[in-house]
């Protein structure tokens, strides 16, 4: 883990004006985006990005791997567009819906894998994503294969129509922002100090008093719970969830995105997932195998950029800046 996530400089701080610059950058691109970029396109890699944001409160805050955070994401999904499909819910109870589902789901799985530590930690989760996964292939209100489709996206708080694109996509970025701004606080409070030393010396950490399995569980229930965001949005925007959401590879694709942009950052897990996301949607039309392309940059990025792209950046940021 040492190896992997970024070391913030010898003082232990973090280049705090880097990401701020950054963020402020990127929010001003992303108010403007939709009048340049395709916005589904843009609304699938803010969906993604917060799925990876997610995922790194998780790896790069507490040191936990899982591989079985599709069980949220594609749960989250499966909920919300059962709700609003067949209930008739609006979409914003949806949403709250596929949240809590996903938050009880990371209760239930978190409880049994916390008991672990290291690769069984990741073992246990993969196996609790599968058998979610054979749930989902067999339980009537998921429909199966087919999965569910024609989910109307209806009208946010009866007011604003979400069939409108660019009302869905300042919807989708309202909820982005609010998401990672929540990651963000998360990390910077006393509880995110606690989840830090976890990851850098559990064994201290308990000889300190404290309750780590209880820090373990609630980094976890978060984790679920904002994962399961990016996936009751995602069923909002393509009205449709399918079993491609719950399936291990899609586990596998946000610790790729995660990984790529840089674990342990906040700026991290967006440019990573939109690179991959970027990649995909390029890669579409091109006869190209997408699979091949993405391990061909994942295989570059872990050769030249070992912390990642931005932790990368970090690091030789700080790095000039003590020579100077």
């Amino acid at each position: 883990m040492a190896e992997l996530t970024l070391r913030e400089t010898s003082a232990g701080k973090t280049p705090a004006w880097l990401e701020w610059t950054l963020v402020g950058l990127g929010i001003l691109g992303l108010l403007v985006a939709p009048f340049l970029v395709y916005p589904v396109f843009l609304m699938k890699m803010l969906c993604f990005a917060l799925f990876a944001c997610a995922f790194n409160l998780l790896l790069g805050y507490t040191g936990l791997l899982s591989f079985g955070h599709a069980a949220f994401f594609g749960g989250a999904a499966y909920f919300t567009a059962h709700a609003v499909k067949v209930w008739g819910w609006p979409p914003e109870a949806g949403i709250l819906l596929g949240m809590a589902g996903a938050a009880l789901l990371g209760l239930v799985m978190g409880f049994f894998a916390i008991r672990r530590q290291g690769i069984y930690f990741a073992m246990i989760t993969l196996a609790l994503s599968q058998m979610f996964f054979f749930f989902c292939v067999q339980a009537p209100f998921t429909q199966g294969e087919d999965g569910i489709q024609g989910v109307p996206r209806g009208m946010l708080l009866g007011v604003l129509d979400l069939n409108v694109s660019l009302n869905m996509y300042y919807f989708v970025l309202a909820v982005f922002l609010v998401g990672v701004f929540a990651v963000w606080r998360i990390v910077n409070s006393p509880f995110g100090m606690i989840l830090r030393s976890i990851r850098e010396n559990e064994g201290r950490a308990i000889s300190l008093g404290y309750s780590v399995a209880k820090y373990k569980l609630a980094a976890f229930v978060m984790s679920a719970a904002l994962a399961g965001l990016a996936g009751s949005l995602k069923a909002i925007i393509f009205q449709f969830a399918t079993l491609t959401d719950v399936t291990w590879q899609m586990s596998g694709e946000v610790i790729l995105m995660t990984l790529l942009g840089g674990i342990g950052t906040m700026v991290g897990p967006v440019i990573g997932a939109s690179l991959v996301v970027g990649l995909e949607n390029t890669l579409a039309t091109s006869g190209f195998p997408v699979t091949i392309a993405t391990g061909l940059i994942f295989m570059v990025c872990v050769l030249i950029f070992r912390r990642g792209i931005v932790g990368e950046l970090y690091a030789r940021v700080l790095g000039r800046a003590e020579k100077g």
